[in-house]
């Protein structure tokens, strides 16, 4: 019985170990972004010694990133995007999984199996087709046709599904029993229910619509329609070799990323168990 203990203790000692290892690899980068965002050109690549905080930490950074581009009309847009399309994407994923999910109709499996399909075609397959329709129905340089790519997702339907199933079917049946509408069902009964679902696929939306770049480099010219991370490339070509300021739009680029995920993190755990998504 001892040596079994300690054969355990000694296994769990080496799992925390390589987690740890693992954890420090992945935070190394953003430990030294933010130390290089409150650094000149010349200490960001001091290594001998590597000084963390500097004497005289530059704090000007993180002002004169706001005034050498319009950082302010890059974050605007980015945020009206990202939360316009996290909207649209909920509330379709969800609508349409219910149907897959709780109603019978002709063809269910078939279109479902078509529409999930889907998922496995890349976006650069079919982008091209799909920049010369936006083009010829007006919506080129307009952030209306990143929200119309982005509305639908295949991928959010298939996990709202997964959920949804996991719900008694019992609940809908009582409902429609006492006069609900499938509105109703859906409004009432399935959303509510759906809260580590729905937060799941918030962090999901949000952080591939936040951080999309190939997007809006297609489809937005001009500066007054460009996202923060069109925004910060294009900063990065004009102030090449000034890292300080680069590393501090990067930072302020992730500062709404951290929020969403310290918001809806107490549900992020049990929409993954809950869906079956595998890492």
């Amino acid at each position: 019985m001892k040596s079994k203990r300690k054969n355990a203790i000694v296994g769990k000692i080496i799992i925390y170990t390589i987690l740890i290892l693992l954890a420090a690899l992945m935070i190394i980068p953003f430990l030294w972004m933010l130390s290089a965002s409150i650094k000149s050109d010349r200490e960001v690549f001091k290594m001998n010694p590597f000084v963390f905080i500097p004497k005289v930490p530059k704090w000007s950074n993180y002002h004169d990133i706001w005034t050498k581009i319009p950082m302010s009309v890059f974050v605007r847009n980015t945020t009206v995007l990202t939360l316009v399309v996290t909207f649209l994407q909920l509330l379709t994923s969800s609508f349409a999984a219910y149907a897959f999910a709780k109603l019978d109709f002709k063809f269910r499996k078939g279109l479902f199996l078509a529409y999930i399909a889907t998922i496995a075609m890349p976006w650069q397959v079919y982008m091209v087709p799909q920049f010369i329709m936006f083009r010829r129905m007006g919506l080129n340089d307009k952030l209306l046709a990143m929200v119309c790519l982005q509305a639908f997702s295949a991928f959010g339907v298939f996990m709202m599904k997964q959920f949804y199933e996991d719900i008694p079917d019992e609940l809908c049946e009582a409902a429609r029993i006492d006069g609900m509408t499938e509105y109703g069902i859906y409004a009432r009964i399935m959303l509510p229910l759906s809260k580590p679902a729905l937060s799941t696929l918030t962090i999901f939306t949000f952080v591939n619509t936040w951080n999309d770049y190939l997007g809006p480099l297609i489809y937005l010219r001009s500066e007054s329609k460009k996202t923060i991370q069109l925004g910060l490339k294009m900063f990065i070509s004009q102030y090449s070799s000034d890292y300080g300021l680069i590393m501090a739009g990067s930072v302020l680029s992730l500062i709404p990323l951290i929020l969403v995920f310290l918001f809806f993190q107490k549900y992020f755990v049990e929409g993954v168990a809950a869906t079956g998504i595998k890492g």
